[in-house]
């Protein structure tokens, strides 16, 4: 009886447990799903507010049997301005559970629209908040979408120092469920602003629905300069050279959209006047105040070629191609230059007699040794200025899938197979057709500093390992191939770093035409236009344990690794070791002692 009466009592609190478990689990997810009453989350396109409580922790799955993908945006996050990130956020995932890839975390104060889209039918997003007690609310938005289809007229990339744009089918409504992104960027040292002519979007004191989202950088992550809706014309200024636009509308309340233009502001100082060389182009800046005082402005200026007109903003600026607007190309020493002119046109009055200083301004860019030296003077009468900067050429190298050199591999570090075929290609980015490039030297190292030990694979442009092959000069690519291999003693990374000569094709004694050249004598001014170029790591298919951060390399063997002195606990774990192994052989000897004494008297078996 009294057994019967123990049973019943631990039945009784293991119930009690249970139904206890039970309320917890439901007062959960009705807090979790009070927001959502009736939703399935499985709709082609849905726009809801959440309510969310402290304590938190909520989980919704978007899915739908259809073969696309998914964009959700929170529009309006208010969270605990205090709590931590760890504490209070949204995650969301890639998948149907929070055990798929992290596609994003937001936190209490963003300086972005979040915006997330999934690579397959279904999204999982969880929404976990601290015990604090304050006002919280998510406007989340979703809809389904193709990727293939695309809206024309929505976004784009925008480089040039003036320009303008519009939303899709300005001056008409706009298409619903668009999302589109213009990227601007200008030339260095320019900051941009930005006008809108219109902006006619539905009106919402949040801009939850239609907006456009403005970031002060060159993606949707480089901080917001504001989120805008409704009827305005609002302008804008960046505090860099690079700005981006968004434009995302829902399914209902279409109206004109915007009209927007850019331009673009000088940034830095220029007294008189300055000048840059890039691969491709000289960039000259003006200053307007400099022109005034010789009583000139932007319309009496041009080039060799006058058709090659100049882009005015608070500066003056030409844009001068090496290969275009009159530029001259001169080989003199084993040296390339490339000159042009900007001049003041005479005006009809001055046929006879003039009042004004006659200015010329002379621009030179000049390839030289690892670098690219721009050289301008300016012309007074008899007054002489000059002055000179330095630059480099603009060379990368990456490597390809195959010998077509089509397809370009984007890993990094690279994981090959011991003996499997690399390809490699060099380019110069340049818009000078006539230039040839000519790998000089190629070598191999365990580490990007490129200490010791190292490897050449191409010397004085002759192959030295058996399976390197360099392919024949192919104008603004020099190519070659070799077979992968591991530094003995070292983890499986090779870098590679190869010296580049630059040389005009025409130019039948330059030493990019000589080839490979085993034995000369060293000739100085046939190096006149070098520069290097790295990749790397590569790294052994089976050795990815030294994977992460391409830069850092581990210790590359136990024995390489210097001694440290033993630490007091080394010290103390081998004194428990040594005592451990001699109770071990005192029990042993006295085992085997014991075993003699039992048997001492018997006798052995004679047959």
């Amino acid at each position: 009886m009294e057994v019967t009466g123990r049973l019943f009592i631990w039945a009784a609190l293991v119930a009690s447990c249970g139904a206890q478990l039970i309320s917890t689990v439901a007062e959960g997810r009705s807090t979790c799903t009070a927001s959502l009453a009736g939703s399935n989350l499985g709709e082609a396109h849905k726009a809801f507010i959440l309510q969310l409580n402290a304590d938190e922790n909520c989980t919704w799955t978007i899915e739908r049997p259809e073969n696309q993908s998914i964009r959700i945006i929170f529009s309006h996050i208010q969270l605990d301005p205090e709590g931590r990130c760890e504490n209070e956020s949204i995650e969301v995932f890639d998948g149907r559970s929070t055990a798929e890839p992290l596609l994003g975390k937001v936190c209490g104060e963003n300086d972005f629209v979040p915006v997330f889209e999934s690579s397959s039918n279904s999204l999982t997003f969880q929404i976990v908040t601290d015990p604090a007690s304050v006002q919280r609310s998510v406007f989340i938005f979703y809809y389904f979408f193709s990727p293939d289809a695309s809206i024309p007229d929505c976004g784009g990339y925008l480089d040039t120092l003036e320009g303008s744009f519009t939303s899709p089918n300005y001056p008409k409504p706009h298409p619903e469920l668009a999302y589109c992104v213009w990227h601007i960027q200008v030339e260095k040292g320019y900051k941009i602003k930005l006008n809108f002519k219109e902006v006619f979007l539905e009106v919402d004191d949040y801009c939850r629905f239609d907006f456009i989202a403005l970031y002060d950088g060159p993606s949707t992550t480089s901080g917001l300069l504001q989120q805008i809706c409704g009827r305005g014309q609002p302008t804008f200024e960046s505090s860099s050279n690079s700005m981006t636009v968004v434009l995302s509308t829902d399914y209902a309340n279409s109206y004109r959209g915007f009209s927007a233009s850019y331009t673009s502001i000088y940034t830095e100082d220029v007294n008189t006047t300055s000048l840059s060389c890039a691969s491709d182009k000289m960039r000259v800046i003006i200053s307007k105040s400099y022109l005034q005082s010789l009583n000139y402005n932007e319309n009496n200026l041009q080039l060799n070629d006058p058709t090659c007109r100049p882009f005015v903003s608070n500066v003056i600026e030409f844009s001068v191609p090496l290969h275009e607007c009159g530029t001259i190309k001169k080989i003199e020493d084993h040296t390339i230059s490339y000159t042009n002119i900007i001049a003041f046109a005479k005006s009809p009055m001055s046929a006879v007699i003039t009042r004004q200083k006659h200015l010329q301004i002379v621009v030179t860019c000049e390839m030289e040794y690892n670098s690219t030296v721009e050289i301008m003077y300016i012309t007074e009468d008899d007054i002489i200025q000059n002055q000179s900067v330095l630059g480099k050429y603009n060379t990368s190298m990456a490597l390809y899938e195959s010998s077509s050199f089509e397809d370009r591999i984007q890993d990094s570090p690279y994981y090959v197979d011991l003996n499997q075929t690399l390809y490699v290609q060099v380019t110069l980015h340049t818009s000078d057709p006539s230039l040839v490039v000519f790998l000089d030297t190629c070598r191999a190292s365990p580490t990007s500093d490129f200490a010791s030990p190292t490897y050449d694979l191409i010397s004085s442009g002759c192959s030295q390992d058996e399976t390197c092959q360099v392919y024949p000069l192919f104008g603004h690519y020099g190519r070659f191939q070799f077979n992968a291999f591991k530094f003995l003693r070292h983890l499986s990374s090779v870098y590679l770093k190869c010296k580049l000569l630059i040389c005009d094709a025409n130019d039948e004694t330059s030493r990019c035409n000589q080839g490979c050249v085993s034995r000369r004598r060293r000739d100085i001014s046939s190096y006149k236009w070098k520069t290097d170029s790295v990749i790397g790591p590569i790294r052994l298919r089976r050795d990815r344990r030294a994977g992460g951060n391409p830069g850092l390399l581990p210790q590359t063997q136990a024995a390489e690794t210097p001694s440290q002195p033993l630490s007091h606990l080394h010290l103390f774990s081998f004194m428990v070791l040594a005592l451990n192994v001699i109770i071990v052989a005192a029990v042993t000897v006295r085992h085997f002692v014991n075993q003699r004494m039992d048997h001492r008297y018997q006798r052995l078996q004679v047959y």
